[in-house]
């Protein structure tokens, strides 16, 4: 009798946990601001393009490239938006500036930022991804400790944007 209260007890416990589970996709895309690659590793006060594809594969197609992507500026550079990708813990979406071929400015327009802790641990890890690449001139970035799936989503939108780019 005893076996069968505690496991009944266990269950309830078990099923109230999971119906108080929020899932991470609930969240309006553009609450969170872009987090570009300036060598002080700030976010920007600009906020994050809402669309995109949620698929997290790479399609010619794709609604998440930008009004910039591939267009020109006065200084010649071009700005591509990379494939939002799902992650564990929601989307990333890469966006770089190109100059002459080479990476000159990378940035995150989307980002996992329901929770306290995605806004902590991706305020730390987005600029270093975004330093990285430019530096790196690639999608061979490391992954930042602590960010393993925000660094994974960043890796495959960037190899997207580079993609389109033609790089």
């Amino acid at each position: 009798m005893r076996r069968a209260v505690l496991a009944s007890t266990v269950t309830a416990a078990g099923v109230v946990l999971l119906l108080s589970l929020k899932p991470h996709g609930s969240a309006s895309p553009g609450a969170a601001p872009v987090i570009g690659s300036d060598p002080g590793g700030t976010a920007s006060a600009a906020p994050a393009t809402p669309g995109g594809s949620s698929s997290g594969e790479p399609s010619s197609g794709d609604s998440s490239l930008s009004a910039a992507a591939g267009a020109g500026n006065a200084s010649g550079a071009r700005v591509v938006t990379g494939n939002a990708v799902d992650t564990r813990y929601g989307p990333v979406q890469v966006r770089i500036t190109l100059s002459g071929g080479r990476i000159t400015k990378a940035e995150v327009v989307r980002y996992p930022s329901e929770s306290r802790r995605d806004l902590e641990i991706n305020q730390f890890a987005l600029p270093r991804l975004n330093q990285e690449a430019v530096s790196a001139q690639s999608a061979r970035v490391d992954a930042v400790a602590g960010a393993t799936y925000t660094s994974e989503g960043y890796r495959r939108s960037l190899q997207s944007a580079l993609d389109q780019a033609g790089v």
